[in-house]
């Protein structure tokens, strides 16, 4: 541990080693994302009533289940299924948010930022479930199809790190330069 500590203090400002922390609280991230996904069904379930017409687009269900199943009624998705991954996901991600914020980047978050981040974060679950549907249904019927859900996962978390890594290093938790002294404004 006194070797971690002591890269850490000496590469704190490096890009390379704040990606490299960046990817382990992902780590961390995936795994609390998946013990939620698998408890919140438990809570949410019993919720029957159809997704609104806006998200029935991007929750087909033609896409997201091979055959009959309990989260689909008259031929549209339930809100007991998207709750639990879109919670679960959000929850993670926050978890993520703070960690970053603290251990990876060393900053401070605002308001602003952590809004700015939700809003984000619910704009990238929309597109990567949509995504993760998309690649499993085209990929379904080809000889890797039991990589399927995978390779769509994997394919979903690239596109969140592409966007959530720059957004927290260069936006949210963006070091600022030294006071100036005469003027009392942060340089950039």
């Amino acid at each position: 541990m006194a070797f971690l500590k002591q890269t850490d203090e000496k590469y704190a400002d490096s890009t390379l080693w704040q990606f490299i922390k960046f990817n382990l609280v992902s780590l961390s991230v995936g795994i609390v994302q998946l013990i939620l996904a698998n408890i919140l069904p438990f809570v949410f379930d019993r919720i029957v009533q159809p997704l609104p017409a806006f998200l029935r687009g991007v929750f087909d269900p033609s896409v997201l289940f091979a055959g009959p199943t309990r989260y689909v009624i008259d031929g549209v998705v339930t809100w007991g299924y998207v709750i639990p991954f879109f919670l679960s996901n959000l929850l993670a991600n926050l978890f993520g948010y703070f960690v970053n914020m603290r251990a990876t980047f060393r900053g401070k978050g605002t308001r602003a930022g952590l809004a700015l981040y939700v809003g984000i974060l619910m704009l990238l679950i929309l597109f990567s479930t949509w995504l993760q549907g998309l690649i499993t249904a085209r990929l379904t019927g080809t000889s890797i199809a039991a990589l399927s859900r995978t390779i769509a996962a994997m394919a979903a978390g690239l596109v969140q790190m592409a966007v959530l890594f720059p957004l927290e290093k260069y936006v949210l938790f963006r070091e600022k330069g030294p006071k100036n002294t005469e003027t009392g404004e942060e340089s950039t």
